[in-house]
């Protein structure tokens, strides 16, 4: 098989997604984020990236990590709560609950996470606060870290109405959720980390304007009314709410009332003129989506001049990813459904003169292309559409690009999985 002309795989974090081919720097991407961020270490801890900073992200399996990292690339998101971590702060008001006590390990590894304890009461055992200034009708995403301490749930009540609630059992990592009044839930997800830590999330949407994020702990499935013990409870951490179809990375804050962003990143500009070949190549990536949403997400080449661009990306339709050559005009395009855009995929898509191939996981999509022209002017690789648009939020194993068009059974043999361990992990799964 051909040597790739650029190749990206993660390996270091820095102020560009470093390539390791060409050697001479000139693969390297461009990396914007103007703002601090988190990611997952080796460790499968959370830790803070410093702003303007790319973050490697570690895949967890079963709250341990399994695999190399990911480069992450996440959108611009609002982090509303005020003290995501101060649970004895006043911001939060404490309800059938012993006073919070700190100085328990945390998600990060030190010693920021609380304990709450239900007390001896009849009635509700939860930490509260209402938000207000949220938009009626439009997606929000909570989440929080949890950890048992004698109770198996924990029930967010984002409505303030009991029959409209997302009860997690932390103990079988199974979800329950009752829509009602106008509220739906969605994306209901429970995540583990290491040391036993869940993050529990969910996306809600509803008609009132506030959300309550109301959070509460029992014993069983009956939250609003029973008698405490004084004893159980659970470990919780890092309480996030923001706007969007589905959770982001862990955003802290300390206690700023406008809330803390975390801005978008982008990456872009890999490459030159002599990188990429016009007559032929072949655009190979490995990647995951970080939710399965209408957004679009695109990795492509294009040209200084022209609006010539070979591209692929995740097309807003559920599981779907579309590739094509533009010059001028559309030349073969590609559609297909894959099982999971959040799994690992892995993508070649080959050009040439009248010949187009597009190879996903080891399997050629459709029949090969036979009419079409190719591109002019090709001279960097983005992780966008080639305008600044449809930026590509999500993980990526490994970029490739060949400057010659490879045969049939290179193409599947790099899309290919090696092994069967190496298949399970790509799809996140662990082997028992």
């Amino acid at each position: 098989m051909a040597k790739p002309k650029l190749a990206l795989i993660p390996a270091t974090q820095g102020s560009k997604l470093y390539s390791v081919l060409p050697a001479d720097g000139v693969g390297d991407f461009t990396f914007s984020r103007n703002s601090a961020a988190t990611r997952i270490n080796k460790d499968g801890l959370i830790e803070a990236v410093a702003v303007g900073k790319s973050r490697l992200n570690y895949p967890l399996i079963d709250g341990v990590v399994n695999g190399c990292p990911s480069h992450l690339l996440e959108p611009e998101r609002l982090q509303l709560i005020q003290y995501s971590e101060a649970f004895d702060n006043a911001y939060w008001t404490k309800s059938g609950l012993l006073t919070p006590t700190s100085g328990f390990v945390s998600p990060k590894g030190d010693l920021s996470a609380f304990k709450l304890v239900e007390d001896s009461s009849n009635g509700g055992h939860k930490i509260h606060r209402n938000i207000a200034g949220t938009t009626a009708n439009t997606n929000y995403s909570i989440s929080f870290y949890v950890k048992a301490n004698g109770n198996d749930y924990v029930t967010l009540n984002p409505t303030g109405l009991s029959a409209s609630n997302a009860q997690f059992n932390i103990n079988t990592k199974t979800i329950a959720i009752d829509n009602y009044a106008g509220t739906t839930y969605s994306n209901g997800l429970i995540t583990e980390l290491a040391n036993g830590w869940l993050r529990c999330s969910v996306t809600i949407n509803e008609p009132y304007g506030t959300i309550y994020a109301h959070i509460y702990t029992s014993s069983t499935p009956s939250y609003l009314t029973y008698t405490g013990n004084g004893t159980s409870g659970v470990y919780i951490f890092g309480a996030q709410l923001e706007q969007g179809s589905y959770p982001t990375s862990y955003i802290p804050n300390y206690g700023t009332s406008a809330g803390i962003t975390r801005v978008a990143e982008t990456a872009n500009g890999a490459g030159d003129a002599t990188t990429f070949n016009d007559s032929e190549g072949v655009l190979f990536a490995e990647i995951s989506a970080l939710a399965d949403d209408s957004g679009v997400r695109s990795i492509a080449i294009i040209g200084s001049v022209t609006n010539d661009v070979v591209r692929f990306y995740y097309d807003g339709v559920s599981n779907s990813i579309t590739a094509f050559v533009y010059n001028g005009a559309y030349q073969t395009v590609f559609t297909t459904t894959v099982n999971d855009i959040t799994d690992n995929n892995k993508i070649a898509f080959s050009y040439k003169i009248n010949q187009f191939k597009l190879y996903i996981n080891g399997l050629q999509i459709g029949v090969t292309g036979t009419s079409g022209s190719i591109p002019n002017g090709l001279d960097r690789l983005n992780f966008d559409n080639g305008g600044g648009g449809e930026p590509f939020y999500g993980n990526t194993k490994q970029i490739q690009y060949f400057d010659s068009a490879l045969n049939d059974s290179d193409l599947e043999t790099i899309t290919s999985w090696t092994s069967f361990t190496d298949l399970a992990n790509g799809q996140q799964y662990s082997i028992k």
